[in-house]
């Protein structure tokens, strides 16, 4: 198993860039690190690495060898958890990179619940905004919304999204109720940056998407706190259903431009191509699936 320890060692230091980083991923220390990759440099009669106190590159052998060796060790892997797991009694860790507000409001209970009906997985959840590199930060799967554009990975649908746009009753009597998005240039708009493009609004006309160029004074990069926002009469929102739902069904707030409402983006969860994809991960896949399924919760009662 020592040869195993030290291609899992080279491959983490070829993914993260450091001795450091990948000991961190791998939970052991530095030294070890370094002595992991050295037995396997001395094992295999060739330099993996050119290292220097500024940099460390791998070498061209270094890199022929981590293509060849991180599918047959994700392969081996796989086809080991496959056979040695059954489908009630999965085991293992996996790690996750999830959305954060989706997460922290949609996937809580889920996660909660799977890991009742399944203990012997250990689930290592991180919530993040940003687009991780599944690959590369070594997440077995990734939960997404919206278009994809990753070829390199897997998808698999959850469930759909609806983003639509809202404004408190107040503020719609106020300032009136837009009848079209060209319209939206005479009202107070309130941008959630986190969306790929924040600053152009898309609209569905016929049956051709346009895309509303808006201004905002009001810009976060979180979508409950442009949801708060709207819910004091401060502008004209657009928000996912999920971080809605519960104002939309008390009508704090309330829904516009309905009928150019584009249709709804899809939430995916991405996982790395395999010729075996780890049982723990697909039990979790399934489950979320099965969560998942039907009308939302969020978009009952309004």
């Amino acid at each position: 198993m020592e040869r195993l320890d030290c291609d899992r060692m080279f491959i983490g230091v070829m993914e993260t860039g450091s001795f450091t980083a990948a000991a961190q991923r791998l939970g052991t220390s530095h030294g070890q690190a370094s002595k992991l990759i050295s037995r396997l440099e001395k094992e295999l009669g060739v330099q993996l690495f050119r290292r220097s106190t500024r940099a460390l590159t791998a070498t061209d052998v270094g890199r022929a060898y981590y293509d060849k060796v991180r599918v047959l060790l994700a392969e081996y892997d796989a086809l080991n958890d496959s056979v040695r797991t059954t489908s009630d009694s999965p085991s293992g860790r996996v790690r996750v990179s999830a959305p954060v507000t989706f997460g922290t409001t949609q996937l809580t209970q889920p996660l909660i619940d799977f890991a009742r009906r399944y203990p012997g997985i250990e689930l290592d959840v991180s919530f993040a905004d940003r687009v991780v590199n599944v690959v590369d930060e070594g997440f077995d799967l990734a939960l997404r919304i919206g278009k994809l554009n990753d070829s390199a990975l897997m998808a698999r649908k959850l469930c759909d999204i609806r983003i639509i746009a809202v404004a408190s009753p107040d503020y719609l009597k106020q300032r009136g109720t837009p009848s079209h998005w060209g319209e939206l240039s005479q009202h107070d708009c309130i941008i959630d940056t986190n969306f790929r493009d924040p600053f152009r609004w898309p609209f569905l006309q016929g049956e051709q998407t346009v895309q509303e160029p808006v201004n905002a004074r009001l810009k976060f990069s979180n979508a409950e706190v442009c949801l708060q926002a709207a819910c004091a009469g401060l502008g004209i929102a657009r928000l996912p259903a999920f971080v809605a739902g519960e104002t939309l069904r008390n009508k704090t707030i309330v829904p516009v431009l309905v009928s150019y409402e584009i249709p709804p983006l899809g939430l995916f969860a991405l996982y790395p191509p395999a010729k075996y994809l780890a049982h723990r991960s697909r039990t979790l896949i399934d489950f979320l699936v099965e969560a998942f399924a039907g009308e939302p919760e969020w978009e009952k009662g309004w």
